[in-house]
């Protein structure tokens, strides 16, 4: 028997942990945490370990398919793409380029050769519409940053004395990083954790516990702000040395005082100046905050800005165990021209450039009216992979009613979507195991400046194809094959480190478990703002006819906002949250995770379900203003009364039907996720969540 132990990575989730694959006679049979890679150090969640199971799932598309009247027909590569070649020819024709939107998930943002190769087919096709979970997904709090600081430094929490994690929680969403904070504490380097969340996660067992209404994060940390300068505990030395605005942020917090806050956020006033003076004296000190839990509001932008604030006013950048700038890995770019506005762009400017840096993004809340539309133009056509919209966007019925209307839409996937099902052709997509690429994301979302190959670990299933593959063999039937070049996943990787200062041969055999491609230096003072300054009073924001400084926006549907509505429906609910069995939609059918997370459950205070009539483990029924759906209720002392929180992700309950695709942050466009209004019931005669 032959047996290797492969070094790679898994880009299932953000992380992109190192793991350790065990291939016996070319089939992988166990996966470990690789004890050498800096995020994973040996840890390994759930979902890495039922690797094996998962890859060889019987349900994995064998083969390319085409819609046949209400069922699917087998057919070759050939006649996919060359009928994919001809729609996509006659939508540029009839239409002009714009019409076709090119859309890459989760696993495009982890995966350079995925998303490389989808922006440089819609780049030389002419479609400047390439969308991505961007569009309501972490690039809020990059852009906030980046507006603040002129780049993007990170928390590095496991370095800190005093973390202030709002909104997360590690033991289900980033167990590595967990991790890396529980063997601070156990070792005493970390002295204070503050926890603010309107659940009580395992962390909070380990310090202070701020249960707080969701969508009130900004005013907490405004008052905590008005604590910290009335009280005089920001870092003078730093603030006068490397920031602008402090006397306009000094005056505009004054409305926040910590009794007012209290009232918005249901926080006591005793503890929001409790937490803030701890803040502000135990150094270094890093927020740590969730990701969509903070984009996905009406204010999520400014949300993320206040955090940035709020880091630098108490001196917690490039140090240490604060916030910290590293230099990000320089790889090859397959973009091959500058084209004009993808959709959104009027709208969320700022989302598309600010001081010259472009995204290539278009914001996907706007997909649906471009289709069904025709505003600001109409889309007839869309390539999707990676992703799978129609669970995980907002308003999902609108999606798929968009879906259903576009002249054509191919899929390429791993599995039978609800996604692939609205496609017109299904191509069956290699996993991350079936081929090989660069590991490079560790920078931006843990703040370790380290790359590594990542190995093909077993030979593709059935028929399936890597991504870079099936968008050059497009390209080449519509004529673009002089911008496709590379024959080999080997030549790909040779192009994209080609700038880093690393080869392939050094990252495949000197170093297969990865190399640290810079160190961090924790210099202070290089801010590429117009001001060369930290910007807490943004002039870019208020030239654009936004808040310059961060203000307490109520979400639009509230107990506050909409008091009428909330007679209605008077249960404030939050989606989204994490288990670690499952990404997003991914991982469903897996038996070994489905035993510990057979259904979605929608948890509740003990006390607010014994009002509707809801005992634990009953069927109950979810309503908002825009969709009903059924789940199985889990009762817990852990979550505040008055609030329900769901899981996403499932097909068969999905929480994006209550969702909406307005009203929108004015920064971003990211859509309210994180705080609606429902009402709720026991749900008569269902055995099931639908």
């Amino acid at each position: 028997m032959a047996t290797q132990v492969i070094k790679s990575d898994c880009i299932l989730c953000i992380n992109s942990c190192g793991i350790d694959a065990t291939v016996e006679d070319g089939k992988l049979v166990k996966v470990q945490g690789m004890k050498e890679h800096p995020i994973s150090e040996g840890v390994l969640c759930p979902r890495g370990v039922a690797l094996p199971e998962w890859v060889y799932s019987p349900d994995r598309l064998q083969y390319p398919m085409k819609k046949a009247g209400s069922g699917w027909e087998r057919i070759s590569w050939d006649e996919a793409l060359d009928t994919a070649a001809e729609k996509l020819q006659e939508i540029k024709d009839k239409y002009g380029a714009r019409a076709l939107a090119v859309y890459t998930g989760s696993l495009g943002t982890e995966n350079i050769e995925l998303a490389a190769f989808a922006q440089r087919f819609r780049g030389v096709y002419g479609t400047p519409n390439l969308l991505s979970v961007e569009g309501n997904c972490f690039r809020s709090r990059i852009m906030a940053r980046q507006m603040t600081f002129g780049g993007y430094p990170i928390e590095e929490p496991w370095k800190s004395k005093c973390i202030l994690v709002i909104g997360t929680n590690m033991d289900n969403s980033k167990i590595t990083q967990g991790a890396k904070i529980y063997k601070a504490l156990y070792e005493g380097t970390m002295e204070q954790v503050i926890v603010v969340d309107p659940k009580r996660i395992p962390l909070a067992d380990r310090g202070i516990h701020i249960k707080i209404r969701p969508g009130t994060d900004t005013a907490l940390c405004l008052g905590m702000l008005n604590v910290i300068i009335s009280e005089g505990l920001e870092d003078k030395a730093f603030v006068e040395k490397y920031t602008m605005g402090f006397d306009k942020l000094a005056e505009h917090v004054k409305q926040y005082t910590p009794e007012k806050v209290s009232e918005i956020t249901w926080v006591p006033a005793e503890d929001i100046i409790k937490i803030a003076r701890i803040f502000a004296t135990t150094k270094p000190a890093s927020i740590v905050p969730g990701t969509c839990s903070i984009d996905q509001h009406i204010n999520g932008f400014q949300g993320n800005r206040i955090h940035a604030i709020m880091q630098a006013v108490t001196g917690n950048v490039d140090i240490p165990g604060g916030w910290v700038s590293i230099p990000f890995i320089r790889l090859g770019d397959l973009r091959v021209t500058e084209i004009s506005d993808p959709i959104g762009t009027k709208e969320h400017p700022l989302f598309r450039r600010f001081w010259g840096r472009t995204s290539p993004y278009g914001q996907q809340m706007l997909f649906a009216d471009a289709v069904l539309k025709g505003e600001p133009y109409p889309i007839k056509g869309l390539v999707c992979t990676g992703g799978n919209p129609a669970v995980t966007l907002p308003d999902s019925a609108r999606i798929r009613e968009a879906m259903k209307a576009l002249d054509f839409m191919m899929v390429a996937e791993l599995f039978m979507t609800d996604t692939a099902k609205l496609a017109d052709i299904v191509l069956p997509a290699c996993s991350f195991l079936e081929k090989s690429g660069v590991g490079y994301v560790y920078g931006v979302t843990n703040c370790i400046p380290y790359a590594m190959v990542r190995k093909q670990v077993i030979k593709p299933i059935g028929e399936s194809w890597p991504d870079w593959k099936i968008w050059t063999e497009l390209g080449k039937r519509m004529g673009y094959g002089e911008f496709f070049p590379w024959e080999t996943e080997e030549e790909i990787i040779d192009f994209f480190l080609g700038p880093s200062g690393l080869t392939r041969e050094q990252l495949t055999h000197e170093h297969p478990e990865g190399t640290y491609y810079a160190e961090k230096k924790y210099i202070q003072g290089k801010y590429r703002t117009p001001s060369g300054r930290i910007e807490l009073y943004s002039e870019t924001l208020a030239e654009n006819g936004y808040d310059p400084i961060p203000h307490h926006v109520e979400p639009s549907k509230s107990p506050i906002s909409s008091p009428e509505l909330y007679k209605k429906y008077p249960v404030i609910l939050t989606t989204g949250s994490r288990i670690p069995e499952y990404t997003h939609s991914q991982f469903r059918g897996v038996s070994t995770l489905e035993k510990t997370a057979p259904e979605p459950l929608a948890e509740i205070h003990p006390e607010t379900a014994k009002k509707y009539g809801i005992s634990d483990g009953d069927m109950m029924s979810v309503e908002t203003v825009k969709g009903k759906i059924n789940m199985k209720a889990r009762t817990t002392e852990d979550l505040i009364p008055g609030i329900l929180s769901i899981p996403h992700g499932w097909a068969n309950a999905n929480a994006n039907e209550l969702t909406e695709l307005e009203p929108r942050d004015p920064v971003t466009g990211y859509t309210e996720m994180k705080s609606l209004l429902c009402r709720i019931s026991k749900a008569e005669n269902v055995s099931k969540a639908a």
